[in-house]
């Protein structure tokens, strides 16, 4: 199994609205741990095998034991009982079954099966009304009703619609950090830790 980073700035848009994009609660220095001391790494409630392990530390550096959710849909991870922290790849075959409790949440609102945490559809509130309701979401931000076509985007909507400078460039301040781009590029950047991530045509 090859783990690719994701580098898809409409969900980036999302993560920073959200003000959780930071990966650091795995790939770095502070795990996120249940009450319980946990040795291994749990995906959904399933221990990571030596080889799944092996491969996302090649592509996002080393791992801490803990217990996270994962959403193959969107690629959209947190730890247990948590909001989103960040994203990987969609699609891959880490752990068991995302569950609705995955985050504890109370709302009535589910992307993919998981029930967002109030905090999560109050970012969300500042778009437009959420509606209490089931709802699928791909990895590009786009979703709409399970079992129903297309009915938001987003990444669409998160994207600042305000005029630049000369060339049609724009920034915007976020929970999560710095964004900004122009008809060819766009970039985020984090003042806290100097991470930073560009993504070209």
């Amino acid at each position: 199994m090859r783990v690719h980073v994701a580098r898809n700035m409409k969900v980036l848009f999302l993560l920073c609205f959200f003000g959780h994009l930071s990966q650091a609660d795995v790939f770095g220095e502070s795990p996120a741990r249940s009450k319980e001391s946990v040795a291994g790494i749990y995906v959904n409630g399933s221990a990571l095998t030596a080889e799944q392990r092996t491969s996302l530390e090649q592509a996002y550096g080393a791992m801490q034991p803990g217990r996270y959710w994962y959403d193959r849909l969107s690629g959209l991870w947190g730890a247990e009982g948590g909001p989103v922290t960040g994203q990987i790849m969609a699609g891959l075959d880490l752990g068991g079954t995302l569950q609705r409790d995955a985050s504890h949440g109370h709302t009535k609102v589910f992307i993919n099966g998981r029930e967002l945490l109030q905090t999560e559809v109050a970012a969300l509130e500042k778009l437009g009304p959420v509606n209490p309701g089931r709802y699928w979401m791909n990895a590009q931000g786009i979703g709409g009703l399970e079992g129903g076509p297309a009915a938001f985007d987003l990444g669409a909507a998160l994207r600042p619609k305000q005029g630049g400078g000369t060339y049609g460039g724009w920034n915007q301040t976020t929970p999560g950090g710095h964004l900004g781009g122009d008809d060819n590029c766009s970039y985020w950047f984090d003042p806290k830790s100097g991470s930073s991530v560009m993504n070209c045509k």
